[in-house]
């Protein structure tokens, strides 16, 4: 048993537009009281500053080390964990204390990290995300006749059985989820990233796989036309959905899909892209989604939908994962943006127990220097501003 009291300190809980008095008491990793006294064994005087529930990213990259999607799927498993391990590092650094990875990770990664061997977010993966030949997870493109052999991130499959037979394996080997491409996407060099993919058939076979397992697909999906061939055929899980229209946005609040937008990376590489050596044509794919990514954020809401929050950073874009917290608030105001990064990517992923601030969750928290509702800035800036915990135990700051 080990406790902890966090003092003078506010609260935000992950749900409420105002904030609580602290303090906040933890006792073998989760919270038992916010406000009142308690005997802890530790004690963090917070100096006025405001506890968070730790942030949580719902589309994270563990394996995504490099800008080249052919270059990743040709380097050794070996070398893409132990960068992947650096970036799992990273992000918890950051304040995000869990991350769910929707193309990668496997159940030695995961393994690893439950037994303490590299600090890391708590981690959920899929696996390698599952594409059709010539998809968004295909790497090659039009004039290239090689293969990306190691299907670290992602796999070609093809057909509703070989679809069904790989969704059952990756159940086997642990995947909290299946993701599927199911449109174009910006990385990939051969698709249009409006044009459906995969079949109706090949789609309901994982989803059919995936709810008998009590988990859920998640799609990667731009246009209105991917957004409902997803959510038709069972997709739970809208990542990115930049083109989306208010039709589309009717259709995923009546089939109780989420929306995971990833506001930060299209940001990025339109600062950074050419610079760090991406290829023309994805650069002018994510110009495309670009300004449409925060209309879907708004049309989503009219809608009903519930937001979460991504940010898919590849390579050295990484360090820009903060900055997808600020977009969202721009968009949304920090409250709401909070939300997104707590309590709703909770319910996302099934764990209601994380992503707030309240008796009887897990005590992954985030201690912020300030009011981050009035000066929501403190949520992007640097280490010197946060103390991250995770369950219980400061890890930083």
């Amino acid at each position: 048993m080990s406790s902890l009291s966090i003092i003078n300190t506010a609260v935000f809980d992950g749900e409420s537009g105002e904030l609580a008095d602290g303090p906040v008491h933890v006792e073998d990793g989760r919270i038992v009281g916010v406000g009142g006294r308690f005997a802890a064994e530790r004690v963090i005087d917070a100096r006025g500053g405001t506890v968070l529930p730790g942030l949580i990213d719902a589309h994270f990259h563990a394996y995504g080390i490099s800008l080249d999607m052919l270059g990743i799927e040709g380097r050794p498993l070996s070398y893409v964990t132990l960068v992947g391990a650096r970036r799992l590092a990273a992000a918890l650094g950051r304040g995000f204390t869990t991350v769910r990875d929707v193309a990668g990770g496997d159940a030695g990664l995961a393994k690893a990290i439950d037994e303490g061997l590299i600090p890391s977010p708590r981690y959920l993966y899929t696996g390698a995300a599952l594409s059709q030949t010539g998809g968004h997870g295909d790497p090659r493109g039009v004039d290239m006749d090689v293969c990306g052999c190691h299907a670290h991130g992602t796999e070609v499959v093809d057909g509703a059985d070989a679809v069904r037979v790989a969704v059952r394996d990756r159940f086997r080997r642990g995947a909290h989820a299946i993701k599927l491409m199911t449109s174009g996407g910006v990385m990939s060099l051969a698709d249009p990233i409006r044009v459906p993919q995969y079949s109706a058939e090949e789609i309901r076979a994982a989803t059919d796989e995936a709810g008998r397992r009590g988990s859920y697909v998640a799609a990667h999906a731009y246009s209105p036309e991917a957004i409902r061939h997803s959510v038709l055929n069972g997709v739970r899980s809208i990542e990115h959905g930049n083109l989306m229209d208010a039709e589309t946005a009717a259709l995923m609040a009546e089939h109780g899909a989420f929306l995971v937008p990833t506001l930060a990376t299209y940001d990025a590489i339109s600062r950074r892209g050419a610079e760090a050596g991406l290829a023309p044509v994805s650069v002018r794919k994510s110009l495309e989604v670009l300004d449409a990514g925060a209309k879907a954020v708004a049309l989503a809401r009219a809608a009903g939908v519930p937001v979460g929050f991504g940010t898919d950073l590849m390579g050295e874009l990484e360090d820009e994962q903060l900055q997808g917290i600020r977009l969202q608030t721009e968009i949304d105001g920090p409250v709401t943006a909070l939300r997104s990064a707590t309590s709703v990517n909770a319910d996302l992923i099934g764990r209601p127990d994380l992503g707030r601030v309240r008796v009887g969750c897990v005590a992954d928290l985030l201690v912020i220097d300030g009011d981050p509702l009035t000066n929501p800035s403190l949520l992007w800036g640097g280490p010197e501003h946060r103390t991250v915990i995770q369950a219980g135990v400061p890890v930083s700051g």
